[in-house]
């Protein structure tokens, strides 16, 4: 349930209307917009007298929320939410690159790529250091080395890292990890949200290869449900019965979750095509879509990397694709 306030309520009588819920037994959210302040309300709203809540000389509108996310639906926060990460802002308007390898290989392969994507224009640097392959017999990543060789990185370039956690256990080696990545393979890992939700890390969570855009959503609610509302979404393809390429992007996601949701939307034409020739087009498309940002995989030698070299591009590939990017941002804005 949302409440919307008149314009011109007094601090005092929000704080007291907000007392008056929580005698209730209810959450509640606030959140000030530019022209309202909308109450959102968490637990059984049944206690409340939709009647006698409407018939307040504060109150301009009330309305039941029949989805089950709530902290990361719109109705309850009408206005963008704007994730600051070291300075560098997803949402409302602001665009980000996130651009790197798919799997940190060694110090000279991650620290030339840093370098060359921030040439570029990508204000962030990925990297995997624990890869989910669906072989046993793949590269698995360097693991806590190459994190290690992320923060060399980091230290370099200044970058902020954004980079994958596949395990619980292993949260106390993200000390140094701006944005921690939920894959694909983990968007359901409940437990994982659960405890990624009392951390002050923001979160980048990646839909799942056969998830719906509300179960996306709900799993972000996980997050949120415990505290953490620093968080980022991510379309990045899922699976469906074309061969052609690797996933199915699906850019119609960007524009609907924009509009279900107040949570920045990046998209990922890397995975989302698994073919180097296809995120240019697909990154320009998922920009002009109106998406917060795009995760581009770049590698020095695509034919040697260790994992995902179809898709990945090289440093020169880069350098033109965020040309262009910055024409399609630019005429949309316009």
């Amino acid at each position: 349930m949302i409440a919307v306030l008149k314009p011109g309520t007094t601090d005092q009588q929000r704080d007291n209307l907000c007392e008056w819920f929580k005698n209730m037994g209810l959450q509640v959210h606030v959140s000030q917009g530019e022209f309202h302040t909308i109450i959102g309300l968490l637990g059984d709203t049944s206690k409340v007298d939709i009647n006698l809540l409407e018939s307040l000389s504060i109150i301009e509108s009330v309305k039941r929320i029949t989805e089950p996310f709530k902290n990361a639906n719109r109705k309850f926060h009408t206005d963008d939410s704007v994730i600051d990460v070291g300075g560098f802002k997803f949402g409302g308007g602001h665009f980000q690159v996130i651009a790197g390898p798919c799997s940190v290989e060694s110090e000279e392969q991650i620290v030339g790529v840093a370098k060359r994507v921030k040439a570029a224009g990508a204000n962030f640097l990925r990297g995997g250091a624990f890869k989910p392959r669906t072989s046993p017999y793949d590269f698995q990543g360097l693991h806590a080395d190459g994190l290690k060789l992320l923060s060399l990185a980091k230290q370099q370039t200044g970058q902020p890292i954004v980079t994958e956690i596949m395990n619980i256990n292993d949260l106390p080696l993200f000390e140094d990890a701006d944005v921690i990545q939920v894959g694909a393979r983990n968007m359901q890992n409940f437990d994982l949200l659960r405890e990624l939700g009392r951390t002050d890390k923001v979160i980048l969570i990646k839909r799942g290869l056969a998830n719906t855009l509300k179960e996306l959503l709900m799993s972000a609610e996980y997050v949120m449900a415990g505290g953490n509302e620093r968080i980022i979404l991510c379309e990045r393809g899922i699976r469906t019965f074309e061969t052609y390429t690797r996933n199915t992007l699906d850019l119609s996601a960007i524009p609907m979750l924009r509009e279900l949701t107040h949570l920045p939307v990046v998209a990922d034409p890397s995975h989302g095509t698994g073919k180097a020739r296809l995120v240019e087009p697909m990154a320009l498309a998922a920009a002009a879509a109106g998406a917060d940002g795009l995760m581009i995989e770049v590698h020095p030698e695509p034919e040697r990397a260790l994992s995902d070299g179809a898709q990945s591009l090289t440093p020169d590939q880069f350098d033109r694709l965020m040309a262009k990017v910055h024409k399609i941002r630019e005429a949309i804005q316009a």
